[in-house]
């Protein structure tokens, strides 16, 4: 071989190892770079192909009230799904489904057509209906095993619960506020075909069935909760209410044992219910609160020292000249002269304003911001309003007057109770809430909730002067309604006329009644408030509110027998018989200074029912005239001169 040739020949071999060589190199690193560098990237793709996986519904912590009963949990329902890819007839197999699930065949078949290989059927059925779906055999429908969330007594408490989404997300009420704490880790399935497509269910979950994030312990007693609903519900179908609110509060903790709102949901079926009967109206409504505010104005009087409850103010005979305005006493009542306690006993509006002038516009100002209004609670609900009050430098002559009884300004319903459970708590104010805590599944405590550091408002003598008052309200005043037997309560009526925006001026219908009180009133435990929404029928506080507190009530001291006592109440002394002659009407004072004069026992404020009672455990002849409240008293002779002597009550109902 020659030179050259050899030459060459070593030159071809040599470019074909170097291009043996190279392609070995672009070999390896395209190795590399599938193995190493984009293999977890491929791996997931080539997963993908064979595997499926799907998030199913988180499950949630339950909810128990204060007694460990539970008032939410979770339960597994069955869901169907498909793989469309694995659907031989979409239309036949829409129908066939459609008569089992009464739904609609259009959209079974749309959802059966997807270029997809899952695709929702229906979630959340019975387990009679899965098993009926499953036993169709059609190819590609598979039923899952899915959490949902169940309330066990439909409406009860449902306002405070609240509700949860398709995604297991807490919407409203507790479920919301405390969603993080509820919320398990979701659970994810997995399944896998074969070369045929066929899958098999279930490959494996991810997520531990034993996970805990939380149960909540909550304030709430289911017992006391049904009566406070079913009271509630009864008083708004009687009084024609648009609306009622009721809450309960244990004075010397703050807590919250029962927060009803009428109309009620079913948390099980929300959809069908709009938003504003969902809506917790006890934390997120703010209204005018009426005369139930006149304690309030009471206390800075006489935490001031500007007045005392006997001190008499003049009361301008029903009808009161404020800047370019006039206030009127409700039912156009007319009185003179009144004591200070006469005037929240009888609930006068211009007897408040006086009290108002004497406190002074800077100084009520700061008791109203002192007790609360105007800034949240702190309630662990979420959606809680502030209501509104403007500052003291806005107000006009008229504001000033308003604002003293509970016009001009707007509180929530649980700002009053708060407020009213200060003065029943010997003037600490505390912060309300509904959840005690977090405990584990063997109902072992994780952690309390405490809330905020008790506030001084008024001082403990202050304090008893005003529960002394409101319990005259209650005895003898606007407030006998709301009486319990053997319990002594303490209170005050609220008749609030709602502003009326077309005609830019407070209507003479539309009106809020309320009540709030606590009981026993010498050591008060518990702290009550119910309003009514726009009443057609009764539409004043001691009409419609008291009579809901007092049943409320008396079924409640059962349930706290333990610890509420009964008040030994002192046996009225006998009455006199009526004398056989007529006397003028005489004012409260009067008659009870003078009971040989007149029948010992003042009606005046008491509604018609409990005029008949009193006079017949009086052993009273009595008769009435009119309806509504009694604005009036006097005895007369039955059938002439010589007749039997029987006193008339005449009654007004303020139209």
């Amino acid at each position: 071989m020659k030179k050259r040739e050899k030459k060459w020949f070593r030159f071809r071999i040599v470019l074909i190892l170097m291009c043996f060589l190279c392609g070995f190199l672009v070999l390896l690193s395209r190795a590399f770079q599938l193995q190493v560098i984009s293999g977890e990237r491929l791996k997931a793709i080539a997963k993908n192909q064979y595997t499926r996986t799907m998030t199913l519904r988180p499950d949630r912590g339950v909810i128990l009230d204060r007694k460990g009963q539970k008032l939410a949990v979770t339960t597994m329902v069955k869901s169907i799904c498909a793989d469309p890819s694995m659907v031989d007839d979409p239309s036949q197999a829409a129908r066939r489904i459609a008569q089992v699930l009464s739904y609609p065949v259009t959209d079974i078949r749309q959802d059966l057509s997807r270029n997809s290989q899952f695709a929702w059927i229906k979630r959340c059925v019975s387990m009679d209906v899965a098993d009926r779906i499953m036993e169709l055999g059609i190819n590609g429908i598979f039923s899952l095993d899915e959490p949902k969330r169940f309330y066990p007594n439909r409406e009860l408490c449902c306002h405070v619960l609240g509700i949860v989404g398709l995604d297991s997300r807490g919407l409203e009420g507790l479920e919301r506020e405390y969603n993080n704490l509820l919320r398990k880790k979701a659970q994810k399935v997995s399944w896998v075909a074969d070369a045929r497509g066929k899958r098999i269910y279930v490959q494996e979950k991810s997520g531990r069935d034993d996970e805990n994030i939380g149960n909540l312990l909550l304030t709430i007693d289911s017992t006391i909760q049904y009566i406070v609903e079913s009271k509630l519900k009864d008083a708004a179908a009687r009084t024609g209410a648009k609306k009622g609110t009721a809450i309960v509060m244990e004075v010397k903790t703050g807590r919250i044992v029962a927060m009803a709102n009428v109309p009620r949901f079913n948390c099980n079926d929300y959809g069908r219910f709009q938003r504003s009967v969902r809506k917790n109206s006890a934390v997120m409504d703010s209204f005018e609160p009426g005369s139930v505010f006149k304690p309030f104005v009471l206390a800075a009087a006489l935490e001031e020292g500007v007045l005392a409850e006997d001190d008499v103010l003049f009361c301008e005979n029903g009808s009161y000249r404020v800047g370019r305005r006039t206030i009127h006493e409700a039912f156009n009542k007319q009185f003179e002269e009144l004591t200070v306690r006469e005037i929240i006993k009888k609930s006068s509006n211009i007897g408040a304003a006086k009290i108002g002038e004497a406190v002074g516009k800077d100084t009520l100002y700061r008791y109203i911001r002192k007790f609360g209004f105007g800034e949240k609670t702190g309630i662990d609900l979420p959606g809680e309003a502030t209501g509104i009050v403007r500052p003291h430098r806005e107000w006009k002559e008229i504001d000033f007057a308003s604002v003293c009884f509970g016009q001009s300004l707007s509180v929530t319903a649980i700002q009053l109770l708060r407020a009213m459970s200060a003065i029943a708590n010997d003037g600490v104010m505390l912060q309300p809430y509904v959840v005690q805590g977090i405990v584990d599944e063997k109902g072992r405590v994780i952690k309390d909730f405490i809330p905020s550091r008790p506030e001084r408002v008024l001082s403990r003598e202050t304090a008893h002067r005003v529960k002394d008052v409101l319990t005259d309200v209650v005895a003898h005043g606007t407030g006998t309604a709301a009486r319990i037997p053997g319990i002594a309560v303490a209170g005050k009526t609220g008749t609030s006329q709602k502003f009326d925006v077309e005609l830019n001026t407070y209507s003479g219908e539309k009106v809020v009644a309320s009540f709030m009180g606590f009981f026993p009133a010498d050591k008060p435990e518990l702290c009550v408030l119910v309003f009514l929404d726009e009443p057609k029928v009764k539409r004043w506080g001691g009409q419609a509110a008291a009579p809901v507190f007092a049943a409320i009530s008396e079924q409640i001291v059962n349930c706290f027998s333990e610890t509420i006592k009964p008040t030994v109440v002192a046996a009225d002394k006998a009455l006199p018989r009526i004398p056989s002659l007529t006397v003028r009407a005489r004012p409260a004072s009067f008659i009870e200074r003078h009971p040989e004069e007149s029948a010992g026992f003042d009606f005046t404020g008491m509604t018609m029912r409990d005029v008949l009672r009193e006079a017949a455990l009086r052993r009273i002849p009595v008769r009435v005239s009119g309806s509504g409240w009694a604005v009036d008293q006097k005895i007369m002779h039955d059938g002439g001169a010589g007749g039997r002597p029987v006193l008339v009550v005449f009654f007004d109902n303020g139209e």
